[in-house]
């Protein structure tokens, strides 16, 4: 139970998807200028990656790692199908992101008018590949492991864009300098807002890592860092595909 809620509140509060890695940046900016359609997208991450994130453990587990097909049989014990990661992860996101979508065009319209293109390119959002690959990454033991993982990352996308469109809206009334105005003083304020979440990084460790653990999360950070700006170059050249299309 103490790993659940440990695992949640990192999620959320320490490991951001747009504080900490800076994943979803292009959503983030572009749908968080009304509070109404902030809600409606960060909802529909939420469920996205709530359900993703657990679908994508299976098929790790079960499919694509290193021996993972041993339940087939032991002469299928030594294959080794990761390289497919990209693909099936992506096709499980841009599955569940159609099934969001019908559904918001469903019961209601003027929210999906309102989100735009925004919706339907959630299936290349950075954050829901990364919440995948991070799952994958930090090798998560449990399925239900997973789907907390999925279900908090979401809610602290969720936060991050609540919480700026809601300064936006703020801050269309106030004396902003003209140059600042628009994504200029947006930039300034999720950085801000991102320095404010880097203050919870205390709240669990207390600094008494043991030095053990210290150089498992050097690692695990550096193996992040190479899993997000892959991920970053993978999602541009799919945005780009679709774009020229």
């Amino acid at each position: 139970m103490l790993e659940h809620v440990e695992l949640f509140f990192k999620s959320i509060f320490i490991d951001n998807m747009v504080f900490a890695t800076f994943l979803g940046m292009c959503s983030y900016l572009a749908v968080s200028k009304k509070v109404t359609t902030a809600v409606g997208l960060g909802a529909a991450v939420i469920f996205v990656l709530a359900v993703t994130v657990p679908l994508n453990w299976l098929l790790d587990q079960y499919l694509l790692r290193d021996g993972a097909l041993a339940w087939l049989g032991p002469e299928y014990a030594d294959y080794n199908l990761s390289f497919l990661s990209f693909i099936l992860f992506i096709a499980t996101i841009a599955t569940m992101v159609q099934l969001v979508e019908i559904v918001v065009e469903k019961f209601s319209p003027a929210l999906y008018n309102s989100l735009g293109i925004f919706l339907p390119l959630i299936a290349v959002n950075c954050a829901i590949l990364g919440g995948s690959l991070f799952m994958q990454s930090r090798d998560i033991q449990t399925l239900g492991l997973a789907f907390n993982y999925g279900l908090s990352s979401g809610i602290g996308w969720f936060l991050a864009i609540l919480a700026i469109a809601a300064i936006r809206e703020k801050i269309r009334y106030s004396n902003v300098p003209p140059p600042l105005r628009g994504l200029g003083i947006t930039f300034i304020i999720t950085g801000l807002m991102a320095i404010g979440f880097m203050s919870f990084g205390g709240m669990l460790t207390g600094g008494d890592e043991a030095p053990k653990e210290v150089e498992q999360n050097t690692a695990q950070k550096v193996e992040e860092d190479k899993i997000i700006e892959e991920t970053k170059e993978n999602t541009v050249s799919y945005n780009n595909a679709i774009i020229n299309e």
